[in-house]
């Protein structure tokens, strides 16, 4: 440690540089005036260095490394380890983000972005086995689907089930 610095001053200075930190960037202050100055910051540089923990402390250390050093080149180191051990002191403190004790974990990942909506049915879809119509046999009599040794058969209802499936212009029985 250098000459001009104690022990004490040192960790009071990286003490009171957490304070002071963590004050500006995660606490909302008395009569909420930390709060208030966050939102004055806005989104630029200010309101960026004041979401920033470990960015904050640098600025914040400055004046307590000055202050606790003798030489120039000493606040200079001075300043980087008051930052340091302000930065150590957060990530030793708890986590807000933490979960408590029986309270769900919270995910990993980010909510997905796309979601599916349940499928509806279409109309233009043949409907179900369970809306009544059968899918075992076509039409009666033919289990191929070609014609059966006694005759033409019945051409299959209709998709709604109405009646034969008719092309436009067409006829029904398929001879042309």
């Amino acid at each position: 440690m250098p000459a001009g610095v104690t022990a004490m001053g040192l960790v009071v200075a990286v003490l009171a540089t957490w304070r002071v930190t963590h004050l500006l960037q995660a606490e909302d202050g008395p009569w909420d005036l930390v709060v208030r100055l966050r939102r004055a910051a806005g989104d630029g540089f200010w309101g960026s260095l004041l979401d920033c923990f470990y960015c904050l402390s640098l600025w914040v250390a400055a004046p307590f490394a000055v202050l606790t050093g003798s030489a120039w080149l000493e606040r200079g180191m001075l300043w980087l380890a008051i930052s340091g051990g302000a930065c150590l002191l957060e990530r030793l403190g708890p986590n807000p983000r933490a979960t408590p004790e029986g309270a769900p974990a919270a995910p990993a990942a980010p909510a997905a972005l796309y979601f599916e909506d349940e499928e509806e049915t279409d109309g233009l879809l043949r409907p179900e086995a369970s809306a009544g119509i059968s899918t075992q046999e076509p039409f009666p009599g033919a289990s191929s689907g070609a014609p059966s040794a006694g005759g033409p058969t019945t051409p299959p209802p209709d998709r709604d089930g109405s009646g034969p499936d008719v092309p436009p212009g067409g006829s029904a029985g398929g001879a042309a």
